[in-house]
């Protein structure tokens, strides 16, 4: 992949992600998401690899990891 074409898609995947938290902050109920913007939001393929992530608090991307590992391992997750 060209240069110029991995940048498109990468700012693309980025736009995404920070949708999906812009998404989840209006439609929230709880007030720590709403009220403290305590979430993260990332884009992950089909293998569990993470694509892009949101400029949110990263904190929670490290439990998204876990649900990759189990993932790799073999173990049924549900969203």
């Amino acid at each position: 992949m060209d240069p110029i074409t991995f940048e498109l898609y990468r700012h693309r995947f980025a736009g995404v992600a920070e949708e999906m938290g812009i998404t989840l902050r209006r439609t929230g109920y709880s007030p720590n998401i709403k009220e403290r913007l305590d979430l993260s939001c990332a884009l992950f393929d089909g293998d569990g690899a993470m694509i892009s992530q949101a400029a949110h608090i990263s904190a929670h991307l490290g439990a998204m990891l876990a649900r990759r590992i189990l993932y790799q391992q073999g173990a049924t997750v549900l969203d």
